[in-house]
């Protein structure tokens, strides 16, 4: 039987690949979008019950489709996320097949083009587009041995205090999901322990206008590198209960015991690293410095914005930075769960061809890889700052949607010369 042919195959059906098959169809290029579960499958599954979007609605959205249930100012739920990019691949009439894994792409020999095994057949591809994004594998040192404690999970899989063992909680990880995660843990009841590691913490809102705003027009979303050092920094933001500044303060004020990055396990006990007081005044100078350049935007460009003096007080240092806790008997504590919200890792084996580097991350520029005719789109600072937010990401795919039409361009002219 023959193989199914396509000209272009994208990888994955969640925002990345939503917005690439948008770009694609402007662009007039045949596509076939790939998804092995439903659209937008990890804003359902690989997320806490609790969870709303980071950003306000106005902004974390394509160009073109609003939130129809959510107010602009608001921060959407998780499944008001998934069924908007239902909704939106429904209005681009993308052609998405779920239900069907990719399992391995090769090169074709003596011709352009990939061999594509999926679990429905072979396809052939002329291009193919990895739009899986970042969050493919949840990662967690192993520190802690099995059996140390009654449970221990990635972030990817809490969902709720009840799913978890009567008991107190160690949280690993202060960027925007572990700060929410041990918030909601010691509201229920809990009490909580949480590792706090190098972060940006930025105001939620200052003067009247969201952060997201203030990263726009400071080009701070354009910005095309991290800065030195600061390439796996998280932010610390967040949305819930109607979004509000991430305060270490706050969080010790009610009952969160702070402590330093989880560094190594010794019979029972866990030590900690002695950069708590580092890691808290190092997101504090971020957050400053944010107010600093919005300040003097304000004044530059004679903005009628309300003066906020309030948001500089920040008071002293937690108890925790002074005089840090630097190790945890767990069992002495209480502490029955350990909660690794440390991030993700990629995982490409699937994609078997001169792509990736020694280390299996994607090897590319702007998204286009070292391999021809492979891209990558939805990954963090593709392109910016920006690139794995939602409307970062349309805009990757639109540049990666214009470099594959322009080498069809100059494939079809050199048919019509042999011709």
């Amino acid at each position: 039987m023959s193989n199914e042919q396509i000209e272009v195959l994208v990888v994955g059906a969640g925002q990345a690949g939503v917005a690439m098959s948008e770009h694609l169809s402007d662009n007039g290029v045949p596509h076939l979008v790939l998804e092995r579960d439903r659209i937008a499958e990890r804003w359902r599954t690989m997320r806490w019950d609790s969870l709303v979007a980071n950003g306000p609605a106005w902004h974390d959205r394509f160009p073109g489709l609003e939130f129809q249930d959510v107010d602009a100012d608001a921060f959407a739920t998780k499944d008001q996320v998934a069924a908007y990019f239902e909704a939106y691949a429904e209005k681009i009439a993308a052609p998405i097949r779920t239900g069907v894994e990719v399992t391995s792409v090769t090169r074709n020999e003596g011709r352009p083009g990939f061999r594509v095994e999926t679990s429905d057949g072979v396809i052939d591809a002329r291009f193919v587009v990895a739009a899986t994004g970042p969050f493919q594998r949840p990662v967690y040192p192993p520190i802690v041995p099995d059996g140390a404690v009654a449970r221990q999970l990635h972030s990817s899989d809490y969902r709720n205090p009840d799913q978890l063992p009567e008991g107190n909680v160690l949280v690993v990880g202060a960027g925007s999901s572990g700060v929410q995660i041990a918030d909601e843990l010691q509201r229920s009841g809990r009490q909580v322990h949480l590792s706090v590691g190098p972060h940006d913490r930025p105001p939620r809102s200052y003067r009247g206008r969201d952060f997201c705003w203030w990263l726009g027009v400071l080009g701070l979303w354009d910005l095309e590198t991290p800065a030195a050092g600061a390439e796996h920094v998280t932010i610390a933001v967040s949305g819930a209960r109607g979004g509000h500044t991430i305060d270490f303060r706050a969080l010790e004020a009610s009952g969160i015991q702070l402590v330093g990055m989880t560094d190594t396990y010794d019979a029972g006990t866990l030590i900690f690293c002695e950069d708590l007081a580092e890691n808290i005044a190092q997101g504090d100078a971020n957050y400053l410095a944010l107010l600093d350049a919005a300040d003097e935007y304000v004044t530059r460009n004679g903005i009628d914005l309300p003066e906020e003096p309030a948001a500089r007080e920040l008071g002293p240092s937690p108890s925790a930075a002074t005089t840090p806790l630097l190790s945890l008997d767990l069992a002495e504590a209480g502490i029955t769960t350990v909660i690794w919200a440390t991030g993700f890792a990629t995982d490409y084996g699937w994609l078997q061809v001169d792509a990736l580097d020694e280390n299996g991350r994607p090897a590319h520029r702007r998204g286009v890889s070292t391999e021809p005719g492979v891209y990558f789109v939805g990954l963090p600072w593709l392109s910016r700052r920006g690139s794995s937010f939602i409307w970062g990401v349309w805009h990757d795919a639109k540049h990666v949607a214009g470099h594959i039409a322009t080498q069809r361009s100059y494939a079809a002219y050199d048919r019509q010369a042999r011709g």
